[in-house]
């Protein structure tokens, strides 16, 4: 009898339903106002013999960033710790700034890995990834027995 509403309105509301929303709406509230934890923002740019890949990093040092390569997998890992001084503690307002882990995996096998280059300017990591030179196979002519 208490959730009895008149029809009309639950109409309405039905008509408005989002499943998709709704499911947004809970994974912001499972995991906390929307912030991803573990992934940060790339492009990759096909150049023609290589890949370039842009990776999103501000506020990060470059000794805060590593770069592993491991079974045709690149990883690209950086750790922002909070900097707390003992002597003074902050008393914030609203803290919005994420610090923790932050790591992408990227498939590799097509890359030639020993000739990758990396450099950091300006919050955007840049890697020169090129490509494998597909070999032809060799021809070769087999003597018949």
């Amino acid at each position: 009898m208490f959730e009895l509403i008149p029809f009309d309105h639950h109409m309405r509301r039905m008509a408005n339903f989002d499943p998709f929303r709704e499911l947004e709406d809970m994974e912001r509230s499972f995991w906390g106002n929307g912030h991803s934890v573990s992934a940060f923002r790339t492009d990759v740019i096909d150049t023609g013999d290589a890949y370039q890949l842009q990776a999103e990093l501000p506020g990060f040092k470059k000794e805060d960033i590593s770069i592993d390569v491991e079974n045709d997998v690149l990883t690209i890992s950086a750790e922002r710790k909070v900097e707390n001084d003992e002597n003074s503690k902050p008393n914030y307002v609203k803290r919005e700034r994420f610090y923790g882990s932050f790591s992408r995996s990227f498939d590799v096998s097509g890359i030639n890995v020993d000739a990758i280059e990396a450099a950091y300017n300006d919050g955007i990591l840049t890697l020169t990834m090129p490509k494998k030179v597909e070999q032809a196979p060799a021809k070769r002519s087999l003597e018949i027995k």
